[in-house]
């Protein structure tokens, strides 16, 4: 008797189980929907969704198919956060609170503010090393210099170390020459051989500045299904797991935990910015998400099992941050309609 009220017990478990799996599951219905929504937005390039480690749904109306490799702008950042993540699993970084000048090592430029050896990996991940942003009104005279790397250190500090979320991509830029001088590695090398090997995926190399260093922070070339790769890598806390249930951890401990954590706040939306992920919440649901110019977006919603990409024209001019909020609008929708 007490084999078969276990037995019992077990085959109710399973039941509710597999049916709370298959109410995050979006429908048919909801799927249709969210694509006529998407041909509303014809800037949108692709569309894909991922429901529990597959994928459920494509969308491709227009620019690189969603096995084709597109520039993904700044959400370059988020992938560089988990290329530098899979850097310390590696050893090839101490951890987070390393400082940047460790890394540079005789390769730090002469002449800096000394404040700058209190920038740790940390800072640089969470856009918060306190130096004068080069985005914004600033873009076109950085990538115009002659050295990427001693225009973006050498700007006077506007804050302090660990101080407000200051976007830069100036500020990723000086954690892609990190990596490079404390791996020897370039940062395309470290990118396939730490994520893109283990996740299987092709991380094609991208624009390098006058001195040979990988663009941190913009213009990585990834396909809608890549990208889908990196979000489900955060989406089981830094496993790859195989078909035969296999585990290979790429990202540290608690590295996802950490990278989810508001370190700062963006001036233009109001949403947290952790380690390369923004974070907010939508149909009531935390979801974290890495987006770029043009409309490119990764979200990654834990509670409902769910990773969704988005790819959109990254040429000029940019459709601002409104855009966002209606790519933002698509994945609510989604959530919102199996409640």
């Amino acid at each position: 008797m007490r084999v078969t009220a276990v037995l019992v017990s077990f085959a109710v478990m399973s039941f509710f189980t597999t049916s709370a799996a298959a109410e995050n599951k979006p429908s048919a219905t909801a799927l249709q929907a969210l694509d006529q929504q998407t041909r509303q937005l014809e800037r949108i390039h692709s569309m894909v969704v991922a429901y529990n480690g597959e994928i459920i749904h494509e969308h491709h109306q227009g620019g690189p198919g969603v096995a084709s490799p597109a520039n993904i702008k700044s959400l370059s950042k988020t992938v560089l956060a988990a290329i530098t993540g899979a850097a310390i699993e590696a050893d090839i970084i101490d951890s987070v609170e390393q400082p940047m000048v460790d890394l540079f090592g005789e390769h730090l430029p002469s002449g800096v503010d000394p404040k700058v050896s209190e920038i740790t990996v940390a800072h640089l991940l969470a856009l918060q090393a306190g130096l004068e942003r080069t985005s914004g009104s600033h873009y076109g005279a950085w990538v115009a210099s002659d050295n990427w790397v001693n225009d973006a250190i050498t700007r006077p500090f506007v804050d302090e170390p660990g101080g407000e979320m200051l976007y830069s991509t100036g500020t990723s830029h000086l954690l892609s020459a990190a990596l490079t001088h404390a791996s020897g590695e370039t940062t395309h090398a470290l990118a396939q051989r730490l994520l893109g090997d283990p996740l299987n995926i092709t991380i094609r190399p991208w624009l390098r500045d006058p001195q040979g260093i990988y663009f941190g922070g913009n213009d990585m070339q990834l396909s809608p299904r890549a990208l889908i790769e990196v979000g489900e890598l955060y989406r089981n806390n830094g496993l790859v797991i195989d078909e035969s249930g296999n585990q290979q951890r790429i990202l540290p401990k608690g590295w996802v935990e950490t990278s989810w954590q508001p370190r700062g706040t963006s001036r233009w939306t109001g949403d947290g910015y952790g380690f390369g992920w923004f974070i907010t919440q939508l149909a009531g649901e935390d979801v974290y998400y890495g987006r770029g110019y043009g409309g490119q977006a990764l979200f990654v919603i834990p509670e409902r099992e769910m990773t969704v990409v988005i790819t959109s024209d990254p040429n000029p001019p940019s459709p601002g941050g409104q855009f966002q909020q209606r790519l933002n609008g698509l994945v609510e929708g989604l959530l919102s309609s199996n409640e």
